[in-house]
């Protein structure tokens, strides 16, 4: 049986610093992944004084998705920052037209997931909130002509990690209890190859090692909550 997963993010490294384990354990098991986001992350920490960071961020991005297996990358042109109810719902409609292209000719027995972080926005990042509310919407209204369209996981911060709310930055709320989990993905067996898909994003290298180090051996251990 074929499964096809889409991976809807709004930046280029989320898909590294969120369920890179998850993706990349579907690809060794002959899934075929296909990336999108809606940014290219110009708005990003910029270490390096790139003129052009999101030029830089969309090369880092292809070199992730490479490691990652992926089949396509789909960049929807959209600002990093700046979107909003308009952008989510025309961003919808542009993945349901890549999705649908990506499918032609796919067996009726096949399986279609898509993957995006927590409608919460995992961090309460609006980008990404849009992102993932894009996702919804397009899988939703793709399923309703189409059975193929199988589950939607989106990845959550279990409260162990995140167990009070955080104010440091921008409001991110605290993590998923047990019960609102649905599954978790073990794929820390991949530890040296999510460390080598998150150092992709090496203009984003601060993020990344604190993130390699806070997520230490569980690094390729995902959390979702999951829709169908």
């Amino acid at each position: 049986m074929k499964k096809i997963i889409f991976g809807i993010f709004a930046h280029p490294d989320d898909e590294a610093i969120g369920p890179a384990g998850t993706l990349l354990h579907e690809t060794h098991g002959g899934a075929e992944l296909h990336l999108v986001t809606l940014t290219r992350g110009e708005g990003g920490t910029n270490p390096d004084n790139e003129a052009d960071l999101g030029a830089v961020r969309q090369k880092e991005w292809e070199q992730s998705a490479r490691l990652l297996g992926a089949k396509t990358t789909n960049y929807l042109g959209y600002k990093d920052g700046h979107v909003d109810n308009t952008v989510m719902i025309e961003a919808a409609e542009r993945i349901e037209t890549i999705v649908s292209k990506a499918i032609e000719g796919a067996p009726a027995d096949t399986e279609i997931e898509f993957v995006a972080f927590d409608l919460n926005g995992l961090t309460g990042h609006i980008d990404h909130i849009v992102a993932s509310r894009a996702a919804c919407l397009a899988f939703y209204r793709l399923k309703e002509t189409d059975k193929r369209f199988k589950r939607i996981l989106l990845n959550c911060v279990p409260y162990g990690d995140w167990p009070t709310d955080n104010t440091n930055w921008i409001y991110m709320e605290r993590g998923r209890r047990d019960d609102e989990v649905d599954e978790i993905v073990d794929a820390r067996h991949l530890h040296d190859q999510l460390c080598e898909i998150v150092r992709a994003h090496h203009s984003q290298r601060g993020d990344g090692e604190t993130h390699i180090k806070n997520r230490g051996a569980d690094l390729g251990l995902n959390y979702f909550i999951v829709k169908d």
